[in-house]
C-alpha cells in the first residue's frame, strides 16, 4: 500500500519513536496521545462508550503510522484521564430516557456536539488543521456531528459501527441490553471489574473472532487499572440520548465517508450502519463479515487495509494542510 508522505524514507527519521503525552487547556482538559511524524496527515482516532485510548489497539495505530501518517488517540470526556463533569452536578439516566421518549428538552450535562468540539481541542492543540476523523461506535457518532459542523477540518470521515440515531432503528436483544446495563459483582473489586467486562465485551464481540481468555483478560485490565469511571459512562449515555436523530445533520456531510459495519453486530445492528450510509451523501458502506462490536484482533488487518486505501485516495488528491 502505497504512503500518502512525498518522502517517507526522509521524513521518517523525523518520527518519534515513543507517543507523545499532553492535555489540553479549557474547562474540559483532554488527555491525548500522539504517535508518528508531525508532517504526516493526520489521522484522529475517537474511541466508544466509556472506552479509553488504550482501546485502540497498538497494531493498529503502528499499521497507520508505518503508511505514513501522524495518529492522534485520546480520551473523551468523562473517561480515562481526561476531565469529569463537576461532581456536585446530578444527572438522572432515566430522566433523561424519559424526556426523549416524550420528546421533551432533554437534561445532559453535555451533548455530542460538546464532544466533537474536545476534538477539535485536541487537533487545535497540536496545531492540525485538517485530519481524517475515524470513529468507533460513539466515537463515530461524535465524528459525524464534527464532519457535518465543521467540514473545513475534516479531511475524511470513517465511521465504524456507529449509527444515525434513528429512533426507530433495529435494537439490540433483550440478553443483549440485560447484560450491557449489569453491574459488576462487587464493584470496589478490579478482579470483579474484570470479570463483567469480559463478559460484556464476549456478549457483544464477533462471535466467530473471539480472543483467547488470556488475552481479552489483558486487554480489559489494562484500561480498568488505567482508570475507571462508570458514572462518566452514564453520562456519555445521557449525551447521545441528547444528541437526538442525527439524519439531517448527516445529510450535510460534504466529506468522503466510509462507514464500516460488522454483519454480526449485537450491539449495534447492521441497519445502524446501512442507515448512516444511506444519509450521508456518496458514503461508501463496507460490511465485515464475522464481526461483532470490537476491534477483534483477526480483523484488523481488513480494518486498517480499508482505513488506509479510503485515506489514502483523499490524501493523493488532496493537499495536506497541517
Amino acid at each position: 500500500m502505497n504512503s500518502p508522505h512525498p518522502n517517507p524514507s526522509c521524513a521518517d527519521d523525523l518520527a518519534p519513536l515513543e507517543p507523545v503525552q499532553g492535555r489540553t487547556s479549557g474547562a474540559w482538559p483532554i488527555h491525548y496521545e500522539v504517535l508518528g511524524n508531525p508532517a504526516h496527515p493526520a489521522i484522529v482516532l475517537i474511541m466508544g462508550l466509556g472506552l479509553q485510548l488504550v482501546a485502540w489497539p497498538d497494531s493498529l495505530c503502528q499499521a497507520l503510522v508505518a503508511e505514513g501518517y501522524r495518529v492522534v488517540r485520546f480520551d473523551n470526556r468523562d473517561c480515562g484521564l481526561s476531565a469529569r463533569a463537576p461532581a456536585h452536578g446530578r444527572f438522572d439516566l432515566l430522566r433523561t430516557i424519559a424526556a426523549s421518549v416524550f420528546k421533551l428538552p432533554v437534561p445532559s450535562p453535555y451533548t455530542l456536539h460538546d464532544m466533537a468540539q474536545d476534538t477539535l481541542s485536541v487537533m487545535d492543540a497540536l496545531q492540525i488543521q485538517q485530519a481524517h476523523i475515524v470513529g468507533v461506535s460513539m466515537g463515530g457518532m461524535i465524528g459525524q456531528v464534527l464532519a457535518a459542523t465543521h467540514p473545513q477540518r475534516v479531511l475524511s470521515l470513517t465511521s465504524i459501527m456507529s449509527t444515525s440515531g434513528h429512533p426507530r432503528l433495529q435494537q439490540p436483544a433483550l440478553h443483549v441490553r440485560r447484560v450491557v446495563v449489569s453491574r459488576p459483582t462487587r464493584p470496589n473489586d478490579i478482579e470483579s471489574v474484570i470479570d463483567h467486562q469480559v463478559r460484556i465485551v464476549r456478549t457483544i464481540g464477533s462471535p466467530v473472532h473471539q480472543e483467547s481468555e488470556q488475552a481479552l483478560r489483558e486487554r480489559v485490565g489494562r484500561g480498568i487499572r488505567r482508570a475507571y469511571e462508570p458514572a462518566g459512562l452514564t453520562r456519555q449515555v445521557m449525551a447521545i440520548i441528547a444528541s437526538g436523530d442525527r439524519r439531517p445533520l448527516l445529510r450535510s456531510i460534504t466529506a468522503p465517508t466510509l462507514v464500516i459495519h460488522g454483519r454480526d453486530d449485537p450491539l449495534v445492528p447492521l441497519p445502524g450502519g446501512q442507515d448512516t450510509a444511506d444519509h450521508i451523501p456518496g458514503a461508501k458502506l463496507l460490511v465485515v463479515e464475522g464481526m461483532g462490536h470490537d476491534l477483534s484482533p483477526a480483523l484488523l488487518p481488513q480494518l486498517a487495509q480499508a482505513m488506509l486505501s479510503h485515506c489514502n485516495t483523499i490524501s493523493a488528491s488532496s493537499p495536506y494542510r497541517n
